[in-house]
């Protein structure tokens, strides 16, 4: 397939419009199932890039949740507590702990499950049975993948009613050394950014603490290599193997620490015990009950424990999760990795990232007020390397 037209571009009114190689070459795609659009594929080839250099880089399986061309979270195949599996939907899987690939899916799709409703879906593997029966059940626009088991691509193509978009991707391609696109009728060139992310990139520690465990290191890889593909500016906390905070697309630093950080704090509470014992209802579907933990957490819109609120939600009337007890919930918390695709040119960011427990710290380095970043990092005992490179994503 050298060309795949499209039926429209990023809006409905944007057409005529279709994927192709540049250089009239076979597209390295095949499409099984669906339609796939203009902002899927956007969403198709940053997503694998992402799997695949995750897996280049740490040995395991990967997967990732892609929304409007930004990571919720991507992770590799470590096995989930209990806990974990509870406050990921993903307890009543069987043989979850027997598939490194399903575990890397449900640490992905379940870190910020508000924001990955009617995402994109990216294994670095070939997508296994057990992985397909927990995508079959969430609300998902397509996968990108370099291949399925045949029963595992008979559940996915069940999806919206025969519609799901599946694609598989040749493992083996690689893109030109230059990569182009155009903006208002003007092309930009660039080479493709083949930067490589692994332990000699945080080599350059400049804190007083210099004790960087491996688990440390591996966090800080995902927490890059999902920078790297996370539209800038932005700011990625990372734990266990997994992305718990991204914070895209903001033009201040200390905005992209914020919003990395409160979805970090959201992720580990769901774990508290007030969240894993909230009566629903059982005819409550799970986007549903996804916006009720948030609502139950955050405080926002809607307060779900109020009179006239709880009864749509729960069988009894859940008492509210003060502030006080989230942060005695969250002071507990500690070992958390966090990368940024650009200096911080403020000390802010780092007494924000403490809040959320960040031990481990990755940044590029050069900004004229390195040294009050450094300071801030040797006052709460942080570890925090110089990668010297810079991951902006546009």
């Amino acid at each position: 397939m050298k060309e795949f037209e499209l039926k429209y571009g990023c809006n409905p009114n944007q057409k005529p419009a279709k994927i192709y190689m540049h250089d009239g070459s076979d597209l390295p795609i095949e499409i099984l199932s669906g339609r796939p659009g203009y902002i899927n594929f956007l969403d198709a080839f940053n997503s694998w890039q992402l799997v695949r250099e995750l897996k280049e880089a740490l040995g395991l399986p990967a997967a990732t949740s892609f929304k409007h061309v930004s990571p919720t979270s991507a992770a590799v195949g470590i096995p989930l507590s209990d806990k974990l599996k509870k406050a990921c939907f993903e307890d009543d899987i069987e043989g979850l702990d027997d598939s490194p690939l399903a575990c890397a899916y449900a640490r992905a799709r379940g870190t910020d499950r508000l924001c990955s409703f009617g995402d994109w879906v990216a294994l670095s593997d070939v997508c296994d049975v057990t992985t397909a029966k927990m995508i079959k059940r969430e609300v998902s626009d397509g996968i990108i993948a370099p291949g399925y088991t045949p029963e595992a691509l008979d559940i996915l193509k069940t999806k919206r009613n025969g519609n799901y978009n599946i694609v598989r991707i040749d493992p083996d391609y690689a893109p030109d050394a230059q990569e182009r696109k155009q903006v208002f009728g003007i092309t930009f060139e660039q080479g493709h950014n083949n930067c490589k992310i692994d332990r000699a990139l945080l080599s350059n520690i400049v804190t007083a603490n210099r004790d960087l465990p491996e688990s440390a290191v591996r966090d800080l890889i995902v927490s890059l290599i999902t920078l790297k593909y996370t539209q800038s500016n932005s700011v990625c906390f990372a734990v266990d193997g997994q992305a718990i905070g991204v914070g895209a697309g903001q033009q201040s630093r200390i905005h992209c620490t914020r919003l990395a950080g409160s979805k970090a704090d959201t992720w580990f509470l769901r774990q508290s015990g007030k969240v894993l014992s909230l009566p629903f209802r059982p005819e409550l579907g799970r986007p549903d009950r996804d916006n009720v933990i948030d609502g139950y957490i955050n405080q926002n819109e809607e307060d779900v424990c109020a009179e006239g609120h709880w009864q749509k939600y729960f069988t009894a009337r859940p008492a509210p999760f003060t502030r006080d007890e989230q942060r005695a919930y969250l002071d507990t918390v500690r070992g958390v990795a966090l990368g940024s695709d650009a200096f911080f040119p403020f000390s802010d960011s780092i007494e924000r990232a403490q809040k959320s427990g960040v031990s481990y710290v990755a940044e590029p380095g050069g900004s004229i007020r390195d040294d009050a970043v450094i300071e801030a990092c040797d006052r709460y005992g942080m570890v925090m390397a110089f990668t010297g490179l810079r991951l902006f994503h546009h």
